[in-house]
């Protein structure tokens, strides 16, 4: 357990200041290297590929409930693919999308070793690290931020027309991360803002129509939910609060 521990604790959180430091370019290429996606103009639908990935996993959940022991490697296997459509929304998520796709990583890395959702807070609570730097139960806790960011903003998206995506992108941010994300990250997201592509654009790079965009979204805003839900009772059932 002593080297158990110890190598929890090896692994330090990379600030942003080091994550900015690789270039756009070259992060961006290597999102699309990594998850398979091409360009507009190919023929993959990276928001149908999201919404079947958490219908699946939304599945398990449902058929075994609130108290199933989820798999680590096939959560972290849906949560992957979100990573590509927060690229999509250009320089404004940049710094949140790379610190998620960093958190990801470090569970993926992890699932071997702990197999599931339920021993990383088992371990973390054990040891009294669960909102530690570093610590899985943290990295846990973003990434459903991250899970939460993108169903808040697709909701924004489907209940409006607006050509503009400045008011449902900030709105979505301001209501799920930006309390819990760091001065150089709201800070850089804010002034992202007005770099998002348009609606028009979001949808060329998704290779979606509005009507087809809109039914993906919908998918993903119901699948998503009971995903959300479970993690927050890992946390709330081990009477850990949820304003981190």
């Amino acid at each position: 357990m002593a080297l158990k521990l110890c190598s929890l604790f090896s692994r330090t959180e990379r600030s942003c200041d080091e994550k900015i430091q690789n270039s756009v370019a070259s992060s961006r290429i290597s999102r699309d290297e990594e998850y398979g996606f091409e360009d507009a103009t190919s023929k993959l639908k990276p928001l149908s590929v999201v919404a079947d990935a958490f219908e699946e996993l939304s599945a398990v959940v449902k058929a075994n409930g609130f108290d199933y022991d989820l798999d680590l490697k096939t959560f972290c296997s849906a949560c992957s693919l979100v990573s590509h459509l927060f690229g999509c929304l250009g320089k404004a998520f940049i710094f949140a999308e790379l610190d998620y796709r960093s958190k990801v990583s470090d569970l993926a890395e992890a699932s071997e070793s702990y197999g599931t959702l339920n021993n990383i807070l088992d371990f973390d609570v054990q040891n009294d690290t669960v909102r530690i730097r570093g610590s899985l139960s943290r990295c846990l806790r973003r990434v459903r931020q991250g899970l939460d960011l993108l169903r808040a903003l697709f909701q924004n998206f489907v209940s409006s027309d607006d050509p503009c995506l400045k008011e449902a992108a900030s709105t979505a941010f301001a209501k799920t991360c930006a309390p819990y994300q760091t001065w150089a990250v709201r800070t850089a997201v804010s002034a992202g803002m007005y770099a998002l592509p348009t609606r028009e654009q979001l949808l060329l790079k998704l290779n979606e129509t509005d009507e087809s965009a809109e039914r993906e979204m919908i998918r993903y805003i119901k699948a998503s939910l009971p995903i959300i839900q479970y993690i927050d009772k890992l946390y709330t059932s081990r009477n850990i609060s949820l304003d981190w």
